[in-house]
């Protein structure tokens, strides 16, 4: 009998270590990828250090529920040296609109609002605007949508990408002057906001003519910002405390916020700009970094600080189909159709025409989806991802069972990092599902 207990004892214990190992590490070969071809990862982002063109990296590849590759190089602070470390964190900027969107999707799921409701129903800020059309405001085709709001197809721009006429009111209304912000000249991460927080930054970009009739193009925009203000009068929470409370609690991701604690401004690094010159500057120092002053305006489309550990929990999330490690956030059914292309043959303009990707190309509801054969990488259809503007990249390939994500802190970074940090990926694959 106490054999058979002990037995029994031993079995339950595994059985816990078995569930709770969620996203634990793995020789890459128990997931059908390469040691030694994952290796050239690593070596490929000390060649970028060495050469100045990053100060350090952090990369991270996940394969059936499991860490495969997960790796510092370089430093986290230019100045200091200090290293690399696999829990630092960074500024991850766009990133912050997947987790955004997931958040609308969960109201969605409650029933608070359908994807076609107009954004007026619940922000009446918006039940007047009108589309500039040849220098004359003239009436929308019809209320832009929530649908629109995280497909960027409403009719709102940025401000910051582009120099339109609408584009300098933005620039005016937020910032405080029409002239173009030359991000080649970006030091320090705070913008001086015109804005206390995401109710007045709704009512002032609804107060500005949209850019195109809603629907009818991709621009990409400011529009999950106004999104995470949905979230807050829909929940009745600020979104800082939604997020809190509904993704970042529930999937134990204990470092991505929009203020940093005192406690974790250690691990928190320079981000930085290639200067005239060409080398690497630091334009935000961790110890005055807005990031580590009292936020007001929570900026769902770029204000998030994670790490790439706490993103991954948040995306193998999405690749489980909603669940991870028996907490779930969303059904199947529901990442199914944040991952569905949402464009049509008009709206996909000024997303879909990029060199080199023809109709390979879409986007869903807060991410980029490949709904084709892809010309530039391995990736396969269904593969959704998104990145940020300091180098940051993360995506979700269904078809390999596979999350991969990269942290680096440059603004402006050039494309070739991502793009050879993705096929260096998919090359390490060595047996196919």
């Amino acid at each position: 009998m106490r054999m058979k207990t002990f037995l029994l004892a031993i079995l339950i214990l595994a059985s816990a270590c078995v569930t709770g190992a969620d996203l634990s590490a793995t020789r890459p070969e128990r997931a059908g990828m390469s040691t030694d071809r994952l290796a050239r990862i690593g070596t490929l982002m000390q060649t970028y250090v060495d050469q100045e063109a990053i100060a350090g990296s952090v990369t991270l590849v996940a394969r059936k529920g499991k860490i495969v590759h997960f790796e510092p190089t370089g430093v986290l602070n230019f100045d200091t040296g200090e290293p690399m470390q696999k829990d630092s964190l960074f500024r991850i900027y766009s990133m912050s609109k997947p987790i955004t969107s997931v958040a609308a999707m969960l109201l969605f799921e409650q029933g608070k609002f359908q994807l076609d409701d107009p954004i007026a129903n619940y922000l009446p800020e918006f039940s007047n605007v009108k589309v500039l059309v040849n220098g004359n405001l003239v009436n929308p085709d019809h209320a832009p949508t929530i649908r629109e709001l995280l497909s960027h197809t409403a009719g709102l721009t940025y401000g910051i990408f582009n120099n339109t006429e609408v584009d300098e009111l933005y620039r005016e209304a937020l910032w405080g002057d029409r002239a173009m912000i030359d991000l080649t000249r970006y030091r320090g991460d705070g913008i001086e906001w015109e804005v206390k927080d995401l109710d007045e930054l709704s009512k002032t970009i609804a107060s500005l003519p949209l850019l195109y009739q809603p629907g009818s193009q991709w621009v990409y925009s400011m529009s999950v910002d106004i999104l995470g203000r949905l979230i807050e009068v829909i929940s009745g929470q600020s979104l800082d405390q939604f997020l809190q409370q509904e993704i970042f609690d529930p999937l134990e991701m204990e470092d991505t916020f929009f203020e940093i604690p005192t406690d974790k401004i250690a691990r928190f690094g320079t981000n930085h700009l290639v200067g005239e010159d060409g080398k690497l500057i630091v334009i935000d120092q961790p110890e005055t970094s807005d990031y580590v002053k009292p936020v007001l305006l929570f900026s769902g489309g770029g204000g998030l600080i994670s790490t790439a550990g706490d993103y991954l929990r948040f995306a193998q999330m999405l690749l489980n189909g909603g669940e991870l490690n028996g907490v779930r956030l969303l059904s199947p059914t529901t990442i199914a159709l944040i991952r569905r292309n949402q464009l049509t043959d008009t709206s996909s303009k000024g997303y879909s025409d990029r060199p080199n990707t023809g109709d390979t190309i879409g986007f869903g509801l807060g991410v980029g989806v490949a709904t084709g054969e892809q010309r530039l990488s391995a990736a396969e259809v269904g593969t959704y991802t998104w990145g940020g503007m300091a180098g940051t990249l993360f995506w979700v390939d269904p078809e390999h069972e596979l999350v991969a994500i990269l942290m680096i802190q440059r603004i402006l970074s050039p494309e070739s990092i991502r793009s050879k940090f993705r096929n260096l990926t998919y090359q390490a694959i060595t047996e196919m599902n």
